[in-house]
């Protein structure tokens, strides 16, 4: 089974063209995503056939379970499938199906290649049950900022966000680099309050246009840089009045920059790097 490693900003896929496979794809990603004993992934992405765009995406996680959306990973996609033609390139953005809708992405080229693209994310949810997160009636309709949660002695003020997977979002005092993300970070993921679990994000403002963040991912743990996470933040700062339309989110692994003018979609831009194609003998 051919496959090929590729990454978003260091958020890191093994990504296969399953047009034509049938595999226990849960079993599959949790031994190819392991660092020892596999490939080493956040995520295994497979390319398969749509009815309703150019291809369709899934995208399942270092633990078997499977995202609604990846950010980092639908341009590592998009780089894979156009360059190897399994879709035309055209002048029309690449339409890619996901759990959460059809995105679509604007290729940039250069050389041949594609090094990045921007990708409309959809527009944020900020409803509470639609995120979901479990919160008071009278916070229904949201948006819900600076929700209080005490996690093993840390007082996090959360503001919760829907990128078509759940995250909550930190804005902190504390230099990113110092918070115990390791420890902190998957007690908040699987917080009673969120049902589906949750993405969480810690984040330091730096001026209107710019940000570091850590997050912690469902399912994977900490990442280098997560998609969904970069446009939550921004989501989450513009709200704050933070941020402007426009931001730079710095990750550990780069940066992605996001765009939204408070309402409607999303528009993220970041790189998209192909490392090695290799063999797996399932």
């Amino acid at each position: 089974m051919r496959f090929t490693k590729m990454h978003g900003a260091g958020n890191d896929y093994v990504l296969m063209d399953a047009r034509d496979l049938e595999e226990d794809w849960a079993t599959l990603a949790r031994a190819m995503c392991d660092r020892h004993m596999g490939v080493g992934a956040d995520g295994v992405l497979l390319v398969l056939p749509s009815d309703e765009a150019n291809v369709r995406m899934r995208m399942l996680n270092p633990d078997g379970s499977e995202a609604e959306m990846c950010g980092n990973g639908i341009r590592c996609l998009a780089k894979y499938v156009l360059e190897r033609e399994i879709a035309e390139n055209g002048k029309d953005p690449l339409s890619v199906e996901t759990l959460n809708g059809v995105r679509l992405i604007e290729p940039l080229w250069s050389g041949g290649l594609v090094e990045r693209a921007r990708v409309a994310m959809g527009a944020p949810e900020l409803r509470p049950e639609r995120v979901p997160v479990a919160v008071s009636d009278d916070m229904s309709g949201g948006p819900v900022l600076d929700f209080p949660l005490d996690v093993d002695g840390h007082l996090l003020n959360l503001t919760f966000v829907s990128m078509g997977n759940p995250h909550a979002v930190a804005f902190i005092d504390t230099l990113v680099a110092d918070f115990p993300l390791a420890r902190i970070g998957p007690q908040v993921e699987h917080h009673r309050i969120f049902p589906k679990k949750v993405n969480f994000s810690i984040v330091n403002v730096r001026d209107s246009g710019a940000v570091v963040a850590r997050v912690w991912e469902r399912g994977a743990g900490e990442t280098l840089a997560c998609g969904t996470g970069a446009c939550a933040i921004a989501v989450a700062a513009r709200l704050h009045g933070f941020t402007g339309e426009d931001v730079d989110i710095t990750l550990p692994g780069g940066t992605l920059s996001i765009s939204w003018d408070g309402s409607g979609e999303v528009y993220m831009e970041g790189p998209a790097e192909e490392v090695f194609e290799g063999v797996w003998h399932a």
